[in-house]
C-alpha cells in the first residue's frame, strides 16, 4: 500500500464566523458584514413586534434598539440582554 499526501495544496483554515461591522440603517433594520465578507440586511422589527416578553419588547423604544454593540464578533445588546445566533444572522432569518 502506498500513501501519498500533496503538501502543495494550501490547507484550508478554518475561520469562526464573526460580525465585522454593523449599521443601524432605520426602523429596526441593520446591515452586518461578516468576517467572509458576505453582507446581510436584516429587519428585526417583525421579531420584535410578534414577541410578548418585556425584556425584547422593550427594544421597540428605537433609541434603545439602535444601541447595539459588536462583542467577541456578535451583535449584542445591554449586556446579553438581547441576542442572537450568528448562523441565523447569517442565514438572514431570525
Amino acid at each position: 500500500m502506498k500513501i501519498l499526501v500533496d503538501y502543495t495544496e494550501e490547507e484550508k483554515v478554518f475561520k469562526p464566523l464573526k460580525i465585522n461591522a454593523a449599521k443601524y440603517l432605520s426602523d429596526y433594520v441593520i446591515r452586518l458584514k461578516f468576517n467572509d465578507g458576505i453582507e446581510k440586511i436584516i429587519d428585526f422589527k417583525p421579531f420584535l413586534t410578534k414577541s410578548i416578553h418585556p425584556s425584547v419588547k422593550k427594544y421597540l423604544d428605537e433609541k434603545q434598539f439602535a444601541n447595539f454593540e459588536i462583542i467577541n464578533g456578535n451583535l449584542n445588546w445591554n449586556d446579553y440582554d438581547m441576542i442572537f445566533p450568528l448562523e441565523d444572522l447569517y442565514m438572514g432569518k431570525i
